[in-house]
């Protein structure tokens, strides 16, 4: 049996930039094949950018598996690409069960998917593997050692994106009334310096050909506006480190950390996904997109550092144009 040809990006939403990416990439590399999406939703933008939609139920849904499977047989698909965290664990689960319906999905293994998916976990991890990271804590052990924090702090949903939930914490006052009413969150620290999301990519091997930094200048609603690649070793170095280290991590993975005036870099997180910055990864020369296209056909991915440093993203908003109906029909 041949190689299935199409590409799904998976919970496809207002992943446009991704699309154009991957786009580009089947368009060099396998003429004629096509970007398709999913999606639990009906307004979902990608929807109305792709060649083939299929709406499909939520990936915590019993069977989710069952409509993807079915799409990836109709359809000759022979890579998903996720995009959400909450799908995450379902795909790394099922990873083996995909190619031997001979469809790849470049995702971690399910403990690196864990790790990432938990901010509990990701801070053990890191401080159990000697990298650096802010102090972190429950509301209430933190509100037990107030006077020994250093304030203001950031209290946040243990297993949140996008920044939802995440809250400036001020005071002991404010502290009591987080522990009282989300007890189930992390107090963390505020981390110095400039914040910077690193893009990167980890081959079949385990090793990590590719780290691309960027400055998060502005950010809104949890996703890069304003970004700068910055060629930075001492960011793509303990980058590099961190995923090689991570037990199993493949594919696209992004990292945020702060780097302050003293040279001193605080990780915050690890994703194991492609991260919503990465089209600029991807126009300063980092085609993970094509990389992954590489793989699937039995190519060999090797270091790559020849990006463009100094390149900036100044993103606006577009909008897709479709009647009422469509929007809200299957």
């Amino acid at each position: 049996m041949g190689l299935s040809p199409n590409v799904l990006i998976s919970s496809a939403g207002r992943r446009a930039g991704l699309l154009q990416a991957m786009r580009e990439s089947l368009t060099s590399k396998r003429p004629g094949a096509w970007v398709g999406a999913v999606d639990s939703g009906t307004s979902a933008p990608v929807r109305f950018l792709v060649e083939n939609f299929r709406r499909v139920p939520r990936c915590t849904d019993p069977i989710y598996g069952a409509a993807l499977f079915e799409i990836c047989r109709a359809e000759a698909v022979g890579l998903i690409i996720p995009t959400i965290d909450t799908e995450l664990p379902f795909y790394a689960r099922n990873r083996g069960e995909f190619a031997a319906a001979g469809v790849t999905v470049p995702i971690s293994d399910e403990a690196v998917v864990a790790i990432s998916c938990d901010k509990h976990a990701t801070h053990e991890w890191l401080v159990a593997n000697g990298f650096p990271t802010v102090r972190q804590a429950s509301p209430a052990e933190a509100l037990a050692s107030a006077r020994e924090w250093r304030w203001p702090l950031i209290a946040k949903p243990w297993n949140g994106s996008a920044s939802i939930g995440v809250r400036r914490v001020e005071s002991e006052e404010q502290l009591a009334a987080v522990a009282e009413s989300n007890p189930d969150y992390i107090v963390q620290e505020m981390a110095r310096g400039r914040e910077f999301t690193i893009n990167l990519f980890v081959n079949r091997k385990g090793k990590c050909v590719c780290a691309v930094p960027h400055w998060r200048m502005e950010v809104r609603a949890g996703e890069v506006s304003k970004g700068i690649t910055v060629k930075d070793s001492r960011l793509m170095d303990v980058a590099c480190r961190v995923a090689e280290a991570l037990p199993g991590a493949r594919g696209p993975l992004n990292m945020q950390c702060f780097l302050d005036s003293e040279g001193t870099i605080a990780i915050i997180e690890i994703n194991a996904r492609f991260g919503g910055g990465y089209p600029l990864a991807h126009r300063a020369g980092a085609h993970f997109t094509e990389w992954l296209i590489d793989e699937q056909e039995g190519r060999e991915v090797g270091p790559f550092d020849a990006w463009t440093d100094d390149l900036a993203m100044l993103r606006y908003d577009e909008a897709v144009f479709t009647t009422g109906r469509a929007a809200m029909n299957p």
